[in-house]
């Protein structure tokens, strides 16, 4: 007889652990199937720990060699060891995954190791890579399965030198010529990665713009600001084929996105990260009915319900920003339905942050959606060439952009270029979820010297004006 649970989540990436270990404590007999090695998915093991963990390195690699010196700090020029920085990601991405073990077992979750697949509604099956399938039965499936990396046709990747995020995170030397095909967020982190490491980078972006879905003021202060630490970029352009050299090198063939006459590039590696798309392969989702949209992902209801009762999706593998903690959110509020609760995620509300030098943080709607949606809206903006913390830290580039509603004042949107606007955003997501006015921003003491000061000046500047400006 097949084991018997309520609820039997196939992934452990964020979403997946997630939704398992909210459902458990709802009392919920819980079980996971995960094909992987290690828990975490994508985002835990060669996602956002690693490439957070050598983005940190990196930069004060870069701060130690050029910012040092002004801060009184003389320790001569920096020596890289390549080799303990990567033991550093390693140890980094083991203490992570490893704390998701701990959390599974002190929640008293099951874990199958195995492709798992939905043979019918209700039941799970586990093929692990050697021995018997195991087969499960449940009264609701979760599949989190998330996603992997788009690759272009004709394009070989082998992880040493045509790379994904993956091989990106793990080269064992650092590349003098370096080519990102893709100006999106993964491309444009790697890239400062290894630029600040000693690569010269060239970025090649299909899209007349880098970024895009991101405001594009933002986006166009942001590509001289790269283009200041040394990036290249070739826009409106795509790759149209890579060739090896008989040096070993690359020869990365590049033209007008719309056509015209090709010119050629060399590189020691080539960087393909033109986003990433839903994996379902394996799963059986035809045989048991589950509807796929046109691109590819699993259609969900409100409630997270696909076509076929009982079977649930979250996360990379349904519509919406591949994000890691809309995943969580989405693991949680899928575990509160099947617990008959009422979960639910803003999506209005949802931060997004680029881990650079300076970062970008953004939540809500950019300038460019409120034009188009034709929304009577104005601008606060604060630079932080005015902000004293900013001036000590030699952190001055970027500013606070907050966009609220003419009539009402309620913050519409707000972006931020500088440095730790990943942290800085939450501010702004909390005001938003509580549908907060930019006034309410504005009269809520901030620190001093803190470089959130800027978000409270940027608030006031939508109100009778900025202080320290």
């Amino acid at each position: 007889m097949a084991d018997q649970f309520d609820v039997t989540v196939i992934g452990t990436g964020p979403g997946g652990y997630v939704a398992a270990i909210r459902a458990a404590p709802l009392g919920k007999k819980v079980a996971v199937v995960e094909k992987w090695a290690t828990h975490g998915g994508t985002c835990l093991n060669i996602g956002c720990i690693p490439s957070k963990a050598l983005l940190h390195a990196s930069e004060l690699f870069e701060e130690a060699g050029h910012s040092f010196k002004q801060l009184g700090i003389d320790v001569g020029a920096p020596k890289l060891d390549l080799k303990q920085m990567l033991a550093h990601k390693d140890e980094t991405v083991a203490a992570n995954v490893g704390g998701v073990d701990y959390l599974f077992k002190k929640n008293k979750i099951t874990v199958y190791r195995g492709i798992g697949s939905i043979p019918a509604a209700g039941r799970v099956l586990v093929t692990p890579q050697s021995g018997a399938p195991t087969e499960i039965a449940s009264k609701a499936i979760i599949i989190a399965t998330g996603s992997v990396s788009a690759n272009l046709p004709g394009i070989e990747v082998d992880e040493k030198q045509i790379v994904t995020s993956t091989g990106a995170l793990s080269l064992e030397t650092v590349p003098e010529r370096l080519v990102v095909i893709g100006a999106g967020v993964i491309g444009l982190e790697l890239g400062s990665v290894w630029a600040r490491l000693g690569s010269k980078v060239t970025v090649v972006e299909y899209l007349d713009r880098i970024l895009p879905g991101m405001d594009s003021e933002v986006a166009r202060n942001f590509q001289r600001m790269l283009q200041k630490q040394g990036f290249e970029f070739h826009l409106s352009s795509k790759v149209s084929g890579i060739d090896k050299a008989e040096d070993g090198s690359l020869i990365v063939k590049v033209e007008p996105a719309q056509g015209g006459g090709q010119a050629v590039i060399e590189a020691d590696v080539a960087l393909v990260a033109i986003g990433r798309k839903p994996y379902t392969e394996g799963l059986g989702l035809d045989l048991v009915g589950v509807a796929l949209d046109e691109r590819g992902r699993v259609r969900v209801d409100a409630h997270y319900k696909t076509s076929v009762e009982g079977i649930y999706a979250i996360g990379d593998v349904i519509a919406g920003p591949m994000l890691a903690h809309k995943a969580e959110d989405e693991g949680i509020a899928v575990a509160e339905i099947i617990a008959g609760q009422a979960g639910h995620v803003n999506y209005g509300a949802i931060p997004s942050v680029v881990y650079t030098n300076p970062e970008i943080a953004s939540v809500g709607k950019t300038e460019d959606e409120l034009k188009a949606e034709g929304i009577d809206y104005k601008i606060g903006k604060f630079p932080f060439t005015a902000n004293g913390r900013a001036k000590a830290m030699l952190a001055t580039q970027g500013f606070v952009k907050i966009l609220a509603d003419v009539a009402t004042d309620r913050v519409l949107g707000a972006h931020i270029v500088g440095k730790n606007a990943g942290e800085m955003i939450h501010e702004l997501v909390t005001l938003m979820e509580f549908s907060g006015a930019a006034e309410d921003l504005a009269r809520t003491t901030h620190a001093h010297p803190t470089l959130s000061e800027a978000v409270r000046e940027a608030a006031l500047s939508l109100g009778d004006g900025a202080i320290h400006i």
